[in-house]
């Protein structure tokens, strides 16, 4: 059986800018090569213009390779007529919630996905149910969605991803516009989703406590990845995070400038936890 939800094989993607008057080309992607397992959790950090947005949406055929291929469950994104298969397996949710929604009542935005599907309306309203209760937000099923916090929008916007049944959701900074306590509860779903169902999730974000969270990491950098493995691989590497232009959890560059210091101590540390156990240990 094949494990592999997404497969990019040496992808580029390059685009025209016309600026006054002169013609530019630019490629935003560069030769990547990635692969993402089913069930896997995996992150993408860049900071902007790294071009992991760009590859984002080369998953589910918003955007087709200038080079290369990639194939999602075994479907061509090249090949037009595999476009809305590989929508219905690979789906996509964005930064601002408010663009995703379409319906003046919850359930009936959720609802949206699987009526332009042509599913039966028995079979709607059991994924309607389902999905809203998969992100905890079953009790506002009649609520208008304006009325909601930016957090509850955005796990809306998931539910009405999920009706769809895809196996894959791809984020693209899905919490970039949302306070703390609604990035909690987003990333909170995001991780329920992956663990107790099982769906494949990518992740684009520039927080590193989310990213901390996954399985594997890729770091890209001027449309190239530069930097791939675990969260306890890549965060350790501060000096080389830091000269691309992106942080490291607190916590690990805490214990990172600790041991400059002198301080034995492990640097492969992610959380608070962690940090505090290791302080503890300290002779």
């Amino acid at each position: 059986m094949n494990d592999e939800m997404i497969k990019c094989t040496n992808v580029y993607f390059k685009y025209i800018r016309n600026s006054e008057g002169i013609i530019q080309e630019k490629y935003a992607v560069k030769d990547v090569n990635l692969d993402v397992k089913k069930g896997e959790f995996l992150v993408i950090l860049g900071h902007n213009g790294s071009g992991k947005s760009t590859i984002a949406k080369h998953m589910n055929a918003l955007v087709l390779p200038t080079k290369g291929t990639v194939i999602v469950d075994g479907l061509n994104t090249s090949d037009s007529e595999n476009v809305w298969n590989i929508r219905s397996k690979a789906g996509m949710v964005f930064q601002n919630p408010d663009n995703q929604l379409v319906a003046t009542i919850v359930e009936e935005d959720v609802a949206f996905g699987p009526e332009n599907l042509g599913v039966e309306p028995s079979e709607i309203r059991r994924r309607v149910d389902e999905s809203l209760d998969k992100v905890g937000m079953s009790k506002y099923k009649r609520h208008a969605p304006h009325l909601l916090s930016g957090g509850q929008k955005q796990r809306i916007a998931i539910a009405g991803m999920l009706a769809i049944q895809p196996q894959c959701i791809i984020f693209d900074e899905p919490t970039a516009m949302l306070d703390p306590s609604g990035r909690r509860d987003v990333l909170n779903t995001i991780k329920d989703l992956n663990k107790n169902f099982g769906m494949t999730i990518v992740l684009i974000t520039h927080y590193m406590d989310e990213a901390a969270q996954a399985d594997r990491i890729i770091v890209m950098d001027e449309g190239s990845i530069i930097m791939e493995g675990t969260p306890r691989q890549i965060f350790p590497q501060v000096e080389r995070m830091k000269k691309i232009g992106l942080d490291v959890p607190q916590v690990t560059e805490l214990a990172y400038e600790l041991k400059k210091a002198g301080i034995d101590i492990n640097e492969k540390i992610l959380n608070v936890d962690e940090m505090v156990n290791e302080l503890c240990q300290l002779k």
